[in-house]
């Protein structure tokens, strides 16, 4: 099927509950549930199903900048203006814990495809890294020379690409905690920047109204598309690799077909800017919020059956002057799942039925992990909490027994 067959995305949900512009949107795994950020301080908690009640959670000081959930669905990291990151657990009762993260403002909140690591970056001009069962600080990565504005794992978890307000893009080896690479190509500050579901590109978005995409093999750059005209604040990229939506302050939101190097949509539906967009995981929805204080969930309507022939019967691009063109890489993953999908086929039926039945066995191990984990260091800090208090109360007591006697 070609692009041009595609029905268009439609508005399927419209969300209104948050008092101030939204920063953030995500799903959860099974997409029952949707995060979003405010400048109201508030994290919301949203039902993808008509008339269940959303979740108004509030711990944060400040305008919350960031929000996502872990990979099991189990938690919410959300990283605020208070300086603080706080992981949450998504049920009516909203109990978080707290780490002060950076000395300022904390702009991105990103967990590793594992849900062992985060990744959280800052306008104190630092890339931190944290464990998330422990919730302690592993390191810091510290060159750039402005506000971080966004960070992100890379599917493997090896890498780690950071966008800044100094106008470059870095990428991290993970390991050796170096900077093996910055691309300094855009003409403005970097908004946002995200990798491309096979770990081979990145995309980033920035104020100089541009979206730009790298190879991180070669570092050279393959796409540049100037189809906003205003700030581009967010983008995502579609589970098949073959798509990415991004968001911008000229109020719109925009698809683009990776692989013909085009704009295929332009979606009109926030009053202002259109500050966020994300795929679920599944790719069937989009999540966009925007300074109208409103969140809107969109269908997407591709056909996920068809993502490997239109991979087929695309021609590869071979321009490399960084203009619009078909990614080579592209090509190769949907290759390369084409070949997955039909050895899969000939697979034993039971096999594949066994190894799901675990997959979702485990998953709900770790999902539960997540939970237990989080509850025991919600209890821990009410435990410092109730030992705080008693020493308070115990040094009363002394300073009026001393007061009597003297």
């Amino acid at each position: 099927m070609a692009a041009g067959c595609m029905e268009d995305p439609s508005l399927e949900r419209h969300f209104k509950g948050h008092r101030d512009a939204v920063t953030s949107v995500d799903f959860s795994l099974n997409k029952k549930q949707l995060a979003s950020g405010s400048m109201d301080s508030c994290l919301m908690i949203w039902s993808m199903k008509p008339q269940m009640r959303a979740y108004r959670f509030v711990g944060h000081k400040d305008a919350v900048m960031c929000v996502q959930f872990s990979p099991s669905g189990h938690l919410v990291a959300s990283g605020s203006r208070d300086k603080t990151v706080r992981l949450w657990i998504p049920s009516i009762k909203g109990e978080s814990t707290v780490f002060k993260a950076h000395t300022a403002t904390v702009r991105s909140v990103h967990f590793s495809s594992d849900g062992q690591s985060l990744v959280t970056a800052s306008d104190d001009k630092t890339v931190k890294v944290w464990t998330v069962h422990r919730q302690k600080f592993l390191f810091s990565l510290s060159q750039h020379i402005n506000w971080v504005r966004c960070a992100r794992f890379s599917p493997d978890g090896r890498l780690i690409v950071s966008a800044s307000d100094d106008k470059t893009v870095k990428l991290w080896d993970k390991n050796s905690r170096e900077c093996i690479h910055s691309f300094c190509e855009h003409g403005g500050f970097v908004n946002h920047v995200d990798f491309h579901p096979s770990g081979t590109c990145i995309a980033a978005a920035g104020t100089d109204n541009t979206v730009k995409v790298w190879d991180v093999r070669m570092n050279r750059l393959l796409q540049h598309y100037q189809v906003h005209s205003a700030v581009v604040n967010s983008l995502s990229f579609h589970p098949s690799g073959n798509y990415l939506v991004t968001a911008s302050n000229d109020s719109t939101l925009k698809i683009l077909d990776l692989l013909e190097g085009r704009l295929l949509y332009t979606l009109h539906g926030h009053q202002g800017p259109a500050t966020c967009v994300t795929f679920s995981r599944a790719g069937d929805l989009f999540a966009s919020g925007g300074s109208d204080e409103q969140v809107m969930v969109w269908k997407t309507n591709f056909d996920a059956a068809d993502y490997g022939d239109v991979l087929k019967t695309q021609k590869s691009g071979t321009s490399v002057d960084g203009t619009h063109h078909a990614l080579q890489s592209e090509m190769d993953c949907g290759i390369h799942l084409k070949k997955t999908k039909m050895q899969d086929s000939g697979r034993n039926h039971e096999q594949q039925e066994e190894e799901s039945s675990l997959a979702t066995t485990l998953e709900h191990i770790m999902g539960q992990l997540d939970v237990l984990t989080q509850t025991v260091a919600i209890l821990e800090q009410r435990l410092t909490l109730t030992e705080d208090k008693l020493k308070e109360c115990l040094e009363n007591q002394q300073k009026i027994i001393q007061n009597k006697k003297s």
